[in-house]
């Protein structure tokens, strides 16, 4: 027969383990969760988090490599992962919720003198017309936990993330057909469970409401 003391040892445990999950789920703006709690298995590649992105260094904001969204968004895209995988293919993400902080670094990068990354990301396009050409923007749907960047696990899509061209527009014709093909896929994908394509980047998706829901600068950690 189990003790007393041992049951209270239990007891206290699992309140602590209590403690701790209402402390980590306090840290996430609300109606938010973070996708790994729900589905570990869609891979997750925050490029912000670290130096491979655009702007050459971890962005503001993202203390961890998390995917945190909103979530009814959580929940759609886990269906999309779902019918992706009855297909026989797998996402991956490379942005989910978006500090507001990060977005003013975005905006400080954009002024700023540096063009350590234009070779890799932005080799035919001004960096001071970059907003203009609406591939830097001041306020992002990503700040309100209902937009992603993703694309899918070994498809092509004719350009990389985040480069900053026409050929990156969603539509474009300047790319193979495969990557044609596979944009068309994903991007009827992710509309038929509630996702909106913007037409300028092929991996940028907004859930519904994005545009009247409250934005947030709540640190990933």
């Amino acid at each position: 027969m189990t003790s007393k003391a041992t049951r209270d040892i239990v007891a206290a445990a699992a309140a602590g383990a209590c403690v701790a999950c209402a402390a980590a789920a306090a840290s996430l703006p609300p109606g938010f969760v973070r996708l790994a709690d729900l589905a570990p298995q869609i891979v997750q590649d925050m490029r912000y988090a670290g130096s491979d992105n655009f702007t050459g260094r971890p962005v503001p904001g993202y203390k961890a490599a998390q995917c945190w969204l909103r979530e009814d968004a959580a929940k759609a895209l886990i269906a999309v992962q779902a019918e992706a995988k009855a297909q026989g293919f797998e996402l991956i993400l490379y942005d989910c919720y978006r500090p507001r902080r990060a977005v003013a670094a975005f905006i400080d990068w954009a002024k700023s003198p540096d063009e350590s990354m234009k070779a890799q990301y932005y080799p035919h396009e001004t960096k001071r017309d970059l907003f203009a050409r609406g591939y830097i923007a001041e306020k992002s749907s990503h700040s309100t936990g209902l937009a992603v960047d993703l694309g899918v696990l070994g498809w092509d899509f004719g350009t990389p993330f985040d480069f900053f061209d026409e050929r990156s527009w969603t539509a474009n014709r300047d790319v193979s057909a495969e990557a044609q093909e596979h944009r068309r896929r994903l991007e009827t994908l992710m509309r038929r469970h509630g996702f909106h394509n913007l037409p300028t980047e092929w991996w940028h998706f907004a859930f519904a409401g994005a545009g009247e829901a409250p934005s947030y600068d709540v640190e990933i950690e």
